[in-house]
């Protein structure tokens, strides 16, 4: 059987055009790699049925010719996104037993590629967290491991239980959201490569909502050209949803070269935050000199309304998830609480919600209903959406200024504990989003790349931000910057 470890989704692409893999035997690896991995948490739901019978379709198409590049792929499947007859719970106890009939717009657009859907994927729950920890189905373990040390990370969040299974070869690559980081964050926190589009490349329709005006779906995989192949194949038009963008879509593998030379990479003096560790500090400055050593102009950039990012950030996501989770009441389909004799559908709204929402959940609405409340709308929301603005053209002018993409870290430390923040201010843990929140007020293409690790052992990532739509340009740096760090850490097997 092939080392699972080894294979990406282009070598897979290209051993099963040579006749070298078939989808199916590639699929079975993956499905006992699954079973045999269940300290991990990833997966919510598993679906090798289904899996087997779409790569046997996969192989027929193959063998015929003209197959898309994603055919034959296995997929690991965020629990977000609505998939026809499977469950889908948003990891919340408030929407068990919900199987939609209706596929998301993304996920059909796989499936007509000829991908395989291996199963669907823990995450925090409503995809709000850092380190899925907020999970109704319990916590993803992380397949890294500090030296010398068996302490359970997290593998970050939301999106932790794609970024785990990628890391620890249980599917080729998978679908993530991000909406201040959820797709970016936990990549950097496992080694792999994460991209959050520009907002409106990747149709939003069939995916349960956060945020709105933020959420964006992007692929999340073991390389930059991987990367670029799952993003074709995810992005497009959709009708169904208001926000998607009428744009052609671009051949991004097409566009790796990695040739830099003669771009402009600003590198922003407000992300140099206190109590950054060193070793984050000494990455970005490799990865700045890694960019010029292959021919990039490193610039000093001024983004001066990113310390405001963060608070409008916080009052923005949860005013929009207030609205959004108020369509959750237990009346026709999900959990629905027991009510007693004499109590009406009031109680029964109260108490579903009660029961069915985790606390984080309840904490994000609670402030959400706070800000859009009379008396506080103008203090708060509104204030927060004219900072977003400011924001949005402090990034406008540096690109107008000639600024190609901005370096920064992904995040301000290597992976944490599980459990490790639990008694913790929840802003500490908000903090972890700080290098990230402005890419989603702004709307903009966002990508880590794996560039090294820390004194722990532990994975360490850089991001690089692109202009709007730039994803070509974007992912072309981030190739190079790749190439340039050579990193191919794996974790020790410990599961």
């Amino acid at each position: 059987m092939t080392d699972l470890s080894k294979i990406t989704i282009a070598s897979a692409r290209d051993a099963m055009r040579a006749g070298d893999l078939t989808s199916v035997e590639l699929t079975q690896g993956y499905v006992d790699a699954i079973d045999a991995a269940d300290a991990l948490n990833a997966f919510s739901t598993k679906t090798p049925e289904k899996a087997l019978a779409q790569a046997a379709a996969a192989d027929v198409r193959i063998k015929a010719g003209d197959a898309p590049d994603m055919c034959g792929i296995p997929l690991g499947i965020k629990d977000l996104f609505c998939t026809e007859d499977i469950q889908t719970q948003a990891a919340s106890h408030i929407l068990d037993g919900f199987k939609p009939k209706y596929e998301s717009t993304i996920t059909a657009q796989l499936w007509d590629a000829g991908s395989v859907m291996l199963g669907k994927l823990n995450m925090d729950e409503f995809a709000m967290g850092s380190s899925n920890e907020t999970s109704y189905y319990g916590p993803v373990t992380s397949p890294w491991r500090r030296e010398n040390d068996d302490a359970a990370l997290t593998p970050g969040g939301s999106s932790g239980g794609s970024a785990a299974a990628v890391s620890a070869d249980l599917c080729l690559g998978a679908t993530g959201t991000d909406t201040g980081g959820s797709i970016r964050q936990p990549a950097a926190f496992t080694g792999i490569v994460g991209v959050k589009p520009t907002y409106g490349r990747c149709s939003r329709w069939g995916v349960v909502a956060f945020a709105s005006s933020l959420d964006q779906a992007g692929p999340m995989v073991k390389t930059v050209r991987d990367s670029a192949i799952m993003l074709e194949a995810m992005s497009g038009h959709d009708p169904k949803d208001s926000t998607s963008a009428d744009l052609a879509v671009p051949n991004f593998e097409a566009a790796l070269s990695g040739d830099i030379r003669g771009k402009k990479i600003g590198i922003p003096k407000e992300y140099r935050v206190d109590g950054m560790p060193a070793e984050i500090e000494a990455l970005w400055h490799e990865g700045a000199e890694k960019l010029k050593a292959a021919g990039a102009e490193i610039v000093d950039i001024s983004l001066p309304h990113t310390k405001y990012a963060l608070p409008a950030y916080y009052v923005i996501a949860p005013a929009e998830a207030s609205s959004n989770l108020s369509r959750y009441d237990g009346v026709k389909y999900g959990h629905r609480a027991k009510i007693g004799a004499g109590e009406g559908i009031t109680e029964m709204y109260e108490r579903t919600r009660a029961e069915g929402f985790g606390t984080e959940v309840q904490r994000r609405v609670m402030i959400g209903a706070y800000v859009l409340s009379a008396g506080f709308y103008d203090a708060y929301y509104i204030r927060a959406q004219k900072v977003r603005t400011l924001i949005k053209q402090d990034f406008e002018k540096v690109f107008a200024d000639g600024i190609d993409q901005i370096l920064t870290p992904a995040t301000p430390s290597a992976a944490f504990g599980l459990g490790e923040m639990k008694d913790a201010d929840p802003i500490k843990m908000y903090l972890n989003d700080v290098f990230t929140v402005t890419v989603n007020l702004a709307g903009l293409p966002g990508v880590s790349v794996p560039a090294g690790l820390d004194h722990q052992g532990l994975p360490l990532g850089l991001q690089l931000i692109g202009q709007p739509w730039g994803e070509a340009d974007m992912l072309n740096t981030a190739y190079a910057l790749e190439q340039a760090s050579g990193f191919d850490a794996k974790p020790a097997k410990w599961w």
